[in-house]
């Protein structure tokens, strides 16, 4: 049966996620469905498909249910977090005079805290990404030790170092010297899919800039590369405190705009950004994408 469903498209720093209103807990959406509804070509295309649910969890607001772009589940997603709250709010699904809410996703209950514009919509959000997960079989991934940190791995293109951090999902930080001419379409599904990473894993490209500010592209677990990612900007972040070349707050710039990262003294991290409503509209699920 064909699903009339009603959407909204959203982007934080224009990684983009078709939102879909599921207050009544009950769409499930195949592979194949997710897929088409984000194809850039014959769907509405996105990074990847979030549904807003009730909330199941102790001291939540809402759940935060995310699809990557090829219909995968994916545990958090920073960006995504930021437009879900924007959606909450912007839709009154949260009291008029709050400024904070609780979202739950596969990754635990991630706090935020926002700022409304005078029209009373969401301007910009502040998201509690929670504390970096450094041991290697939670990240989860096949090295030893307490920490995954500039450890070599082999690929088709040679050795690669990698630093390991789970910001509630998988990420593998390279330092390169020049962003811009980073690898990322060829050497980033190597890391991806490699065997040291059971779960596969998001790869960030990391050109560091000075004591402030780092530049960053990602190839994203199931998606590819998007023009911003905030749980790769945090795991950046993280590995550049680690290596001595930050402080504990950077600007990470992406090529979709600048993300604020703090690693707080309570060892939670931080996430600031934007987030943004594109637009809206219906879409008629067609039956050979195996319907909802």
């Amino acid at each position: 049966m064909t699903a009339h469903l009603a959407f909204t498209k959203m982007n934080g720093l224009g990684n983009d996620f078709v939102m879909i209103e599921d207050l009544a807990g009950d769409l499930e959406f195949t592979p194949d469905a997710v897929a088409w509804l984000c194809d850039r070509h014959f769907g509405i295309g996105g990074d990847g498909l979030i549904l807003v649910r009730p909330a199941t969890a102790e001291g939540a607001d809402y759940y935060m249910h995310y699809y990557n772009a090829d219909g995968s589940l994916a545990e958090m997603c920073g960006n995504g977090a930021r437009c879900f709250a924007k959606y909450v709010v912007d839709h009154g699904l949260v009291p008029a005079d709050a400024d904070t809410c609780v979202i739950e996703t596969l990754g635990g209950l991630r706090p935020v805290t926002f700022i409304r514009g005078a029209d009373g919509l969401l301007d910009s959000a502040t998201v509690d990404m929670g504390e970096p997960i450094l041991a290697p079989g939670e990240i989860p991934t096949t090295f030893s030790g307490e920490q995954v940190y500039d450890c070599p791995i082999e690929t088709a293109l040679g050795e690669v170092r990698v630093t390991a951090v789970s910001m509630g999902n998988p990420h593998a930080v390279v330092w390169v010297d020049d962003v811009d001419a980073a690898p990322v379409d060829t050497l980033g599904p190597l890391i991806e899919t490699h065997e040291a990473f059971p779960r596969h894993t998001n790869v960030e490209f990391a050109e560091f800039v000075d004591p402030d500010h780092i530049r960053l592209r990602v190839w994203e677990r199931g998606v590819g590369e998007t023009l911003a990612c905030g749980t790769g900007a945090c795991a950046t972040l993280v590995a550049a405190v680690l290596s001595c070349r930050t402080g504990r707050q950077a600007t990470i710039e992406l090529p979709g705009g600048d993300l604020l990262v703090r690693w707080h003294e309570n060892e939670h991290v931080y996430l600031t950004g934007s987030a943004a409503t594109s637009f809206t509209g219906t879409i008629d699920l067609p039956e050979d994408a195996d319907d909802v």
